[in-house]
């Protein structure tokens, strides 16, 4: 049997995938995001599937990750002449040689004339960090993030019977007609498996914590109260970005040394302990608010911009102050890093250190007033000596009476 040139394999070097098509957020919570195809139209199949996610309670970043995804695919297709439908093994394994080898399109121009290739080579460490920096191409991590959407994509429209019988993205041979990690020891490890033929093996990435004496220099690099107060409740409470930019003036407890967040996969409103150091920044912030004349209430947000108009800070509003610092100190940390920095103390009961860190000072006294409660108590005293038991009431009777032979 003769081998068509589509399953024989495209000439990737020459593929040229245009810009075309966009995301767009719609501001409505029961359709967050539509995708616009490359023929400036709705992509119906896409907004069905997002649809079904939403329903099964995914958040809208969730959504977004997986629309951006789709439209890469989408893009895909139309450069090969494809419809999504008809789409085959043969485009789901070009689509992954394709998305390994070219360049970020974010690099590219919309219309671009000739295929740019990644230079393949990864770039320096940080002189700081010893971070390696991102390099011109996709990586591994965004390659199996698409692959994944795109599996459940046409599984989806599969099961719905408005998609192609047999997935362009199967499963690997080895997990066909079994489920993973079958028959598995509860003795042994849990050992790696295969998920998708098509997806690429991520390396396993050591989590960086930023150093105490880089932490201090960082802290002293801040520009305002806000920056403090932000940097000082996500390194002494462990929260995730975006749950501490979601709070509002209401979420403090400073008599507590709590604050409420909105966890992220949950949604669930969890209390965080924190140093009372954090409390003191927000409490400057907070005067700082009433001079600016930002709107007022226990609803309300509570960080803002600092330039007219006022806004709600978002997520690339803060990153985009965390690159600046970054910037002036040569590094190149993100905010994920705080999250990692304050991890380690979390665990242990060394309670000068969380205020050390978020103050950006010296250490302090032990009998601090901003000393943390133990976020896990009893994991920080597994490697301590347990003091001795108090003695059994008549237990020195006893004893005397044996010595004296009685």
């Amino acid at each position: 049997m003769i081998e068509s040139d589509e399953e024989q394999g495209r000439d990737l070097a020459r593929l040229v995938v245009a810009r075309a098509g966009r995301l767009v957020t719609t501001g409505d919570a029961r359709e967050p995001y539509r995708v616009i195809g490359p023929s400036g139209e709705v992509v119906g199949p896409v907004s069905v599937f997002l649809r079904d996610l939403l329903a099964s309670g995914k958040s809208e970043l969730t959504l977004r990750s997986y629309s951006v995804d789709l439209l890469r695919w989408w893009r895909f297709l139309d450069a090969v002449g494809v419809a999504w439908d008809r789409a085959s093994r043969a485009e789901a394994r070009d689509f992954s040689c394709w998305i390994q080898l070219t360049a970020k399109q974010r690099l590219q121009t919309s219309r671009p004339r000739a295929a740019r290739l990644s230079s393949r080579v990864p770039g320096s460490p940080n002189p700081v960090t010893g971070k390696p920096a991102s390099g011109d191409g996709y990586a591994p991590s965004t390659v199996a993030h698409s692959e994944t959407v795109l599996r459940r994509f046409y599984d989806f429209h599969r099961d719905c019977g408005t998609g192609p019988v047999l997935n362009p993205f199967p499963l690997d041979p080895s997990r066909r007609g079994r489920r993973p990690h079958a028959h598995h020891n509860p003795l042994d490890e849990w050992r790696p498996e295969r998920t998708g033929r098509y997806r690429p093996t991520v390396p396993k990435r050591i989590p960086r914590a930023i150093p105490d004496g880089w932490f201090n220099k960082l802290f002293a690099s801040l520009g305002s109260d806000r920056d403090r107060a932000l940097v000082a409740f996500w390194i002494s409470t462990g929260a995730r970005a975006s749950e501490l930019l979601g709070m509002r003036q209401c979420d403090f407890l400073p008599g507590e040394q709590l604050i409420s967040v909105v966890r992220k996969g949950t949604r669930a409103v969890q209390q965080l302990p924190a140093s009372a150091d954090a409390f003191v920044w927000h409490r400057l912030y907070q005067q700082e608010l009433l001079r600016l004349g930002v709107p007022r209430g226990r609803r309300q947000p509570a960080w803002w911009t600092l330039r007219r108009p006022y806004r709600p800070l978002s997520y690339h509003g803060a990153h985009r102050m965390f690159e600046r610092v970054n910037a002036s100190l040569g590094a190149d940390w993100t905010l994920h890093d705080l999250r990692h920095s304050a991890a380690p103390y979390q665990f242990t009961r060394r309670r000068a250190q969380p205020d050390r860190r978020a103050m950006g000072d010296g250490p302090r006294s032990p009998d601090h007033d901003g000393n943390l409660p133990d976020a896990h108590p009893g994991r920080g005293d597994r490697g301590r000596a347990r003091p001795p038991r108090p003695p059994v009431p008549g237990a020195e009777g006893s004893a005397a009476a044996a010595g004296a032979g009685l």
